[in-house]
């Protein structure tokens, strides 16, 4: 059965409400074209922060499909950060934030981006460990290569009991409409439809968020409510 789909008027309106409300973002800063529910966001913000917020807004919008990023990083005071200064503040950010565990990470800053390497226990803590060096001054892309090798084995049970607690608190709750498999290095197959990308972000947060689970392999379709 074919289901109705927001117009992309009405999407753009959304966005420009979330980027509105957020207040991570100047909603002035963000430049939004819809089509066929794909958004595409340009402008120039002055941080990686920002870029994320931004997407993150627009992923909020019933009937997003799609998000693609054509913002430009232009961080205030550039011009006088020195990558080995911008290095320094990495590594500083990193061993005062408690959430990251600093000592099995690796940063390489080059023009402004920087690549963090190593080895976590969970995605709370790759998350983690990006959200503690996206804000700093300088910054213009954070490279998020951080490997997860968790210290406990995860169970299908625990992966579709944290996708049913997603689904209930998106007022969704068919996870019949999900299957999921899990394969012996702790790699979730999620495979199945919802309704909209908040609805699939939230699925696959609660799986990266499921203990013991190390990688998760996404064939989730989104097919919006009539």
């Amino acid at each position: 059965m074919s289901t109705a789909r927001k117009n992309d008027h009405d999407i753009k309106a959304d966005i420009a409400r979330e980027l509105a409300w957020d207040a991570r973002v100047a909603p002035t800063e963000i430049g939004v074209q819809v089509k066929d529910g794909v958004v595409t966001l340009a402008g120039t913000v002055d941080s990686w922060a920002k870029v994320r917020a931004a997407v993150e807004a627009a992923h909020r919008a019933p009937g997003v499909l799609d998000v693609a990023n054509d913002l430009v990083v232009n961080p205030a005071g550039s011009a006088h950060r020195s990558d080995a200064d911008i290095a320094h503040a990495v590594r500083h950010a990193l061993e005062c934030d408690v959430r990251v565990p600093d000592r099995q990470i690796r940063s390489t800053v080059a023009a402004g981006i920087v690549t963090l390497e190593g080895i976590v226990a969970g995605w709370s803590q790759r998350a983690d460990a990006e959200r503690a060096v996206e804000r700093l001054t300088g910054v213009r892309r954070v490279a998020n290569e951080l490997k997860i090798e968790p210290q406990v084995r995860a169970t299908i049970s625990d992966v579709r009991g944290a996708v049913e607690k997603a689904l209930e608190r998106h007022a969704a709750r068919e996870a019949s409409r999900i299957d999921l498999t899990l394969g012996s290095g702790g790699t979730v197959d999620a495979v199945g439809t919802v309704h909209s990308l908040r609805e699939k972000q939230a699925v696959l947060g609660a799986i990266h968020g499921t203990r013991g689970v190390r990688e998760v392999s996404d064939h989730l379709s989104v097919e919006p409510k009539a």
